[in-house]
């Protein structure tokens, strides 16, 4: 499913009514009717008592179908207007007028009406402001939010929980926190992507009638990353068909960063895993991951590190065993020369490679190195990794997301996974895909060190499976978000650790390939289409 930007939605809209002849009129009533279902779907209506608050523009003009479709189906309806009436143009105008001819209070908002009216009301109907919102919320508009927040009745969102910026999903200042959103069209980016997803509640989508051509538009480069089938095992296969990979990694200080990528490999359904590290600390991971062949490096810093010097000998064993992924950086110590042993590795290994923690922090250094590559980098950073990549402040990042993703993933010509609540992954032609496994039910089970080393073998398992290598990076972020909310599941988010997300791995693969269906639909049971 495609995910828009506003302006790239205000385009679909203006193509469904000059291309296809759907008038503003139609959209606007297909809007409020498939907001009305949610509601008698979630809550019901005959009976039920209704607050819709409506601000300018069409948000607003969608709430006033709304409430037309509650009354007229048994419901007390009360509407607050947090817009002078001569501001609604166009189709919200037409229903403004369409609405006050009914036997439904409407009144200016106010915020003493409003405290004496929330106590009687059973549910909300939020129509303030919709995905077009640029600056921050203030003055009366700020106090209804806040009260309506309060208040605890169940909230309905229209298109976007009001204060939700639909390009970036960052709060402007204070937003609604709903219980139910539904989203028009296609969802919008600040629908996906943290904090705004957190305020939406139970995601539902309503295509108000666009066109499939409209619905899948090539120009729009944001989509959910939609899970496909992980290939089969061959039978006759032997511990070469899925694999081998060479991990480079480890040092004196970082025991779990070698052996949690090397040994994901395995535990996700890879076949053979080298992994290159100081010899000093090999006794110390083969305890854990006895099933890895290590390729202990005697050639180390006093640091405990590995040397520039191992640069032939890391050489010598790439050649020999030649294995169709390597990655590098996880745990190698941001020591100099250690650095400049990856940036000279990754400069000569002409095969898929993956660089993370340590390693990105060296080829920030010189990000030339990446760009003339001539086969696939695939770079997984957490938001302070790729300000480092960058030199772009971290705050800058988490505010702009997917626009600072689309430009570096083309600039360096690299896939880029962006770790984070909704893992963003990047590509070089600017399609970004937003993975929606792994926030262990919003509570941020994953956010606990280690659980990325866990994602490096997870991806490269993917690819020796036998997906190509976009898709392997895609599966390899689901699966590995899949075993942290299996983990979840049974550990509870507050006490997850790494180790965790590593050991589900399997039973994440088992669980994956059993209900595939299932976990198709609606989209990972986030979005759920009507």
């Amino acid at each position: 499913m495609k995910v828009c930007r506003n302006s790239e939605i205000r385009e679909l809209d203006k193509r469904a009514m000059e291309e296809y002849g759907i008038s503003e009129e139609i959209l606007m009533e297909n809007a409020g009717e498939s907001a009305y279902f949610v509601i008698l779907k979630e809550f019901g209506v005959r009976g039920k008592r209704f607050a819709i608050f409506c601000g300018p523009g069409n948000n607003g003009g969608d709430g006033f179908v709304v409430a037309r479709k509650l009354h007229s189906n048994g419901a007390y309806v009360k509407i607050f207007l947090l817009a002078e009436k001569e501001k609604y143009k166009g189709s919200a105008k037409k229903n403004f007028e369409i609405i006050s001819k009914f036997p439904i209070e409407i009144e200016k908002a106010n915020i003493d009406l409003i405290k004496n009216s929330l106590d009687k009301i059973d549910a909300i109907v939020d129509a303030i402001f919709g995905t077009g919102l640029e600056r921050n919320i203030e003055g009366t508009y700020r106090d209804v939010i806040d009260l309506i927040n309060k208040s605890k009745k169940p909230i309905f969102s229209i298109d976007i929980p009001s204060g939700i910026n639909g390009d970036t999903g960052q709060e402007m200042g204070i937003s609604i926190k709903a219980d139910y959103t539904i989203a028009y069209g296609l969802p919008k980016i600040g629908n996906l992507i943290y904090p705004g997803y957190g305020k939406c509640g139970k995601l539902y989508v309503s295509h108000i009638s666009y066109p499939i051509p409209l619905q899948n538009s090539e120009s729009i480069k944001v989509e959910v990353s939609i899970p496909i089938p992980i290939p089969e095992r061959d039978p006759n296969a032997t511990k070469f068909s899925y694999g081998p990979i060479l991990t480079i990694a480890g040092s004196r200080n970082y025991f779990w960063a070698p052996i949690a990528s090397a040994y994901s490999f395995l535990k996700a359904g890879g076949g053979y895993s080298y992994l290159a590290c100081p010899a000093s600390i090999m006794p110390f991971l083969a305890e854990r991951g006895r099933e890895v062949v290590f390729l202990p490096q005697i050639e180390e810093t006093s640091e405990g590190s590995l040397s520039l010097k191992a640069k032939e000998s890391i050489l010598r064993a790439y050649k020999e065993r030649r294995p169709k992924m390597v990655l590098i950086g996880p745990g190698l110590s941001t020591n100099e020369e250690t650095q400049e042993l990856i940036r000279e590795l990754v400069k000569i290994i002409d095969t898929p490679i993956l660089i993370d923690g340590d390693g990105i922090t060296a080829i920030s250094k010189d990000v030339s190195i990446i760009k003339q590559r001539n086969t696939v980098t695939i770079l997984t950073p957490h938001v302070g990794e790729m300000s480092r990549l960058t030199r772009i402040e971290r705050e800058r990042i988490e505010k702009n997301r997917v626009d600072i993703l689309q430009e570096y993933s083309k600039d360096l010509k690299a896939i880029i996974v962006l770790k984070g609540p909704h893992t963003l992954i990047g590509y070089p032609d600017q399609r970004v895909y937003i993975n929606l496994s792994g926030d262990t039910g919003g509570k941020a089970g994953m956010a606990t060190a280690g659980t990325g080393d866990v994602l490096n073998g997870t991806i490269a398992a993917m690819y020796c499976l036998g997906l190509n290598i976009e898709d392997a990076v895609r599966m390899g972020v689901f699966i590995h978000g899949l075993a942290g909310d299996l983990a979840a599941r049974e550990k509870g988010p507050d006490g997850m650790v790494a180790n965790d997300v590593l050991d589900y791995l399997p039973y994440a693969i088992k669980y994956y390939r059993e209900n595939f269906e299932e976990i198709r639909k609606n989209f990972y049971n986030k979005i759920h289409v009507i």
